[in-house]
């Protein structure tokens, strides 16, 4: 905007100068600098609606380190009383009892291990969230990690919100599915090459017909209405990342494979 003043200024000792006769450059100068202006208003909205975006971003991801945090000050408590369970069944001497409470315990605990193995916060925020979710909604989420994507050259924000559009596709594909069982499994693993995430569910089937468009704005597979946009948001964040998304589906499961190069 400052240098769209001095142009103005500049224009208007211009256009005060008796020496100029030539009375149509005033009018090109005009429209030089309208379009200037027009252009500097452009990047000043675009400007406004990235950093926007990244505040809402940077909100849900404190939000998520805030809900982690309390889960483990929960677990923490939770365990205490387990260990005085345990401890109580060990003294009574029913070690069966035992037995099988201390598998439910560490069943639990393995769900918070994984979902806190990465060395990024904010998706390790992010996977402990989405645990809470699923486990609200009925649905029973796997996480496997076998890399701490310590060098992964995507913004943190950015695979947050890819993991999150993923994660989210399956659960609102499981809340119309009437398997008894609903199970999302996360992958995340990596080779000489690459950083891979696999999201799989095993709910319905993507049609055919619609197999070639999924990752186009504005196309859902829900039955009810929707915006279908969460799956055009990866692809799009995947392509300006230098990435690649594919996706499988059978009667069995669907899965969602997000993949990343290294050193790009």
């Amino acid at each position: 905007m400052f240098v769209c003043e001095i142009m103005v200024f500049s224009y208007h000792e211009v256009i005060t100068e008796e020496n100029v006769e030539d009375k149509s450059i005033y009018l090109l100068l005009l429209i030089i600098f309208t379009i200037i202006l027009m252009v500097c208003l452009v990047i000043l909205v675009r400007s406004y609606k990235k950093l926007t975006e990244s505040n809402r971003l940077l909100q849900e991801g404190l939000e998520n380190l805030g809900r982690l945090n309390d889960k483990l000050r929960m677990d923490r408590h939770d365990y205490l009383n387990h260990l005085q369970i345990i401890y109580g069944l060990m003294e009574l001497g029913e070690y069966d009892e035992m037995n099988s409470y201390l598998k439910k315990v560490y069943k639990e605990l393995l769900k918070t291990g994984k979902a806190i193995k990465t060395s990024k916060p904010a998706i390790n925020a992010l996977l402990a969230a989405k645990l809470a979710e699923c486990d609200s909604k009925g649905i029973e989420l796997l996480i496997e990690v076998k890399s701490d994507l310590k060098d992964i050259r995507i913004e943190d924000w950015e695979l947050c919100k890819v993991l999150s559009n993923l994660v989210d596709n399956a659960v609102r594909a499981l809340d119309e599915s009437d398997k008894e069982e609903k199970i999302i499994s996360i992958n995340i693993t990596e080779t000489k090459e690459k950083y891979i995430f696999d999201v799989e569910d095993n709910g319905p089937m993507i049609p055919e017909e619609l197999r070639n468009q999924i990752f186009k704005k504005g196309v859902t597979t829900k039955k009810t209405e929707g915006h279908g946009m969460g799956l055009a948001i990866v692809s799009k964040i995947v392509n300006e990342n230098n990435g690649e998304v594919k996706m499988e589906s059978n009667t069995e499961k669907t899965v969602f494979s997000v993949e990343f190069k290294k050193g790009e």
